[in-house]
């Protein structure tokens, strides 16, 4: 293992904003309404100029809350084929009411690191430590991933120390989250999780117990199970549940018991059948978006099409556990009715963490196509959102948050236009939920305009009375295959 010492801390380009007015670099934008239901505030924009990106885009925000912080990052500068520019951070120690944002120091050449791109941006806090973490995956000029750092913030998200390398070699899709129970016995440890693409995509954790300046040696499942887009979420008795998209299309999770140093085999959550959505957009797999709450129930959300005849379009489907071992069957999230023409996909699913059982406060919020049967051209991308007040039992109305959209404002990747592999969405304690999105306007002589936005205030929790999984799942016609593929 190669140990690092604390690292010097350089501040990324940053500014602090309010809402509704945003500072990005020397850029003042407007809260700006992105439909009939709800004003967007902008928090980022790319400010860079390389020409391997294509400007100006931001893609695939993760977010998280502690407290009354909101913590996002996310890819800057899109590459076609991988990773962006630079990862970008919005953060709000107001609970949203003002935001502050910047770009990674030293990690790629535009920002005084070595790396040509970075990928896969996923935020943490770790209580003990007091500090935050942004876990990226920095990729060689020639394309090739070089293994996962971890950036460090100490004084609450507003500015980042040098990446502190994680791991190295040819791996993907990493994720990390950490302990926050004190009453656990594993409190202050942190976990990343990754895949190694030069292995079957074989899966692998390490952990922290120094808030990440050192990384322990890498762990396999009892199983060596291998996937992609692993999730892991800490119950409060200190027991890490790891979801992930198997290779063989199933979604399966395993756990540990002892802080990460040895990881069980892995059980069965469900077979998902999952429409590939129109438009030659990036959104294929049927990546799960895990959450956990207060008693250690864990909500697990993915793009699923079995509960509509012959399998048109996805709903967002919703499994839970509170075993850690065995997963409910998969409840349909009744956004609207299966009849609809919608296709949903890329969900990214939020838990009020003081809250419980049938009292959780969930926020979900999806991207979807009001007509599945679209074309790159035809195709109208919108952002939308719901939310619970009974652990998923029932849900609110659905809210257009963005859009529409056209899929050609997206950035090109190798595997299609691209807003993200995942999204994410995180709740206040007690308040509303803020997801981070990227959005896009029509570009202007060329040059994109793709950028990451928050709904101004935040995004009430209400709940509703439509009910989850009502009916069986219909003959979904021929199975679509999963076939996992480099995501970066």
């Amino acid at each position: 293992m190669r140990i690092f010492g604390r690292q010097g801390y350089g501040l990324g380009i940053h500014a602090v904003v309010a809402a509704p007015a945003v500072a990005v670099g020397l850029v003042l934008v407007a809260a700006v309404p992105a439909s009939a239901n709800v004003a967007l505030t902008r928090v980022s924009a790319d400010p860079y100029s390389n020409a391997t990106s294509q400007h100006r885009s931001e893609v695939e925000p993760d977010t998280f809350t502690f407290g009354s912080t909101i913590v996002s990052a996310f890819q800057v500068g899109r590459i076609a084929n991988g990773g962006g520019a630079n990862i970008g951070f919005a953060t709000s120690t107001d609970s949203g009411a003002s935001w502050t944002t910047g770009f990674l120091p030293n990690i790629t050449t535009v920002a005084g690191g070595t790396f040509a791109a970075v990928s896969d941006a996923s935020v943490a806090f770790d209580a003990r430590h007091n500090v935050w973490l942004i876990s990226s995956l920095p990729i060689n000029a020639n394309g090739s991933a070089a293994g996962v750092v971890t950036s460090r913030s100490t004084d609450g998200g507003l500015s980042w120390g040098n990446p502190i390398t994680t791991t190295t070699g040819s791996v993907d899709k990493n994720w990390i989250t950490c302990d926050n129970t004190a009453a656990s016995p594993f409190f202050g440890t942190c976990y990343t999780e990754y895949d190694m693409t030069s292995s079957g995509n074989a899966i692998r954790l390490r952990a922290s117990a120094d808030g990440g300046l050192t990384w322990g040696p890498a762990r396999a499942s009892g199983d060596a199970a291998s996937g992609l887009g692993g999730q892991p979420v800490v119950r409060p008795n200190g027991t890490v549940i790891m979801p992930y998209l198997a290779g063989n299309g199933q979604i399966r999770s395993f756990r540990s018991i002892d802080g990460g140093a040895t990881w069980r085999s892995s059980v069965l959550v469900t077979t998902p059948t999952s429409h590939v959505p129109a438009g030659g957009i990036r959104a294929d797999e049927p990546l799960p978006s895990a959450e956990v709450d207060a008693a250690g129930t864990v909500y697990l959300v993915f793009q699923d099409c079995r509960f509509r005849t012959g399998c048109p379009a996805n709903d967002i489907v919703l499994s839970r556990s509170t075993s850690e071992t065995t997963w409910a069957a998969p409840v349909r999230v009744p956004i609207d009715p299966t009849t609809s023409t919608a296709d949903h996909f890329v969900p990214g699913i939020g838990v009020d963490r003081g809250t419980a059982g049938s009292t959780a406060r969930i926020g979900l919020t999806y991207y979807f196509y009001p007509t599945a049967n679209c074309t790159a051209v035809t195709c109208q991308l919108s952002v939308g959102y719901v939310s619970s007040t009974n652990g998923g039992a029932s849900w609110s109305p659905a809210t257009q948050i963005a859009g529409p959209m056209t899929v050609s404002w997206l950035p090109n990747t190798t595997q299609g236009r691209m807003f993200g592999d995942y999204i994410s969405t995180s709740v206040l304690p007690g308040g509303p939920a803020y997801p981070v999105v990227a959005v896009a306007n029509a570009p202007t002589g060329g040059v994109l305009d793709q950028a990451m936005y928050v709904p101004s205030g935040g995004l009430p929790v209400t709940g509703g009375t439509a009910r989850a999984g009502a009916g069986r799942a219909a003959a979904a016609g021929p199975e679509q295959a999963v076939t996992l593929h480099t995501a970066r």
